[in-house]
């Protein structure tokens, strides 16, 4: 009977802990080479890493404080392709804040 109600406890725990990991990995980093790129690293320090990417985009994007336009920024798509998959990395500011 003990193994019956601890079972669930189990298959809970597994669940919270491999979807968590999978939360992370998807947002995460990727390596270059020998080097690893990460979520907040500056386009200098990912050129470093990483190289010249495949393809630089930029789009300036609206700034908004409610409906108010209040500036703009520059977002930045680079996009690497390694061992046969694409990673696009994208930068505001010139900080990498998400890699697709």
């Amino acid at each position: 009977m003990a193994m019956q109600r601890s079972l669930p406890i189990v298959v809970a725990a597994f669940v919270a802990v491999t979807s968590g990991v999978g939360v992370a990995r998807a947002d995460g980093d990727f390596r270059c080479g020998s080097r690893i790129v990460s979520v907040g690293m500056s386009q200098s320090d990912v050129l470093d890493a990483c190289g010249e990417p495949a393809t630089k985009d930029v789009e300036d994007i609206d700034v908004r404080s409610g409906n108010r336009v209040v500036g703009q920024t520059a977002v930045w798509r680079w996009t690497y392709v390694m061992n046969g998959v694409t990673r696009v990395l994208v930068f505001d500011q010139q900080t990498l804040k998400s890699i697709e």
